[in-house]
């Protein structure tokens, strides 16, 4: 194992073991997990990443 792959690993196991010692449950730990990964989703198409323009939506008509 690479040492970054390992290093981030262990920063990981860390970070998990003192969620778990702080009374985080394993729900609650996923929560935030997927939080960090929004923000890194949102960060990365901040960066060098075109914006694509959104196509428009047909019109929906309510029918009479």
């Amino acid at each position: 194992m690479s040492t970054d792959k390992q290093g981030t690993r262990i920063l990981a196991r860390t970070f998990f073991n003192q969620l778990r010692a702080s009374g985080y449950t394993p729900m609650q730990i996923i929560g935030i997990a997927t939080e960090l990964l929004d923000l890194v989703t949102e960060d990365i198409k901040g960066e060098n990443v075109a914006q694509p323009t959104p196509e428009p939506r047909p019109e929906f008509r309510k029918e009479a």
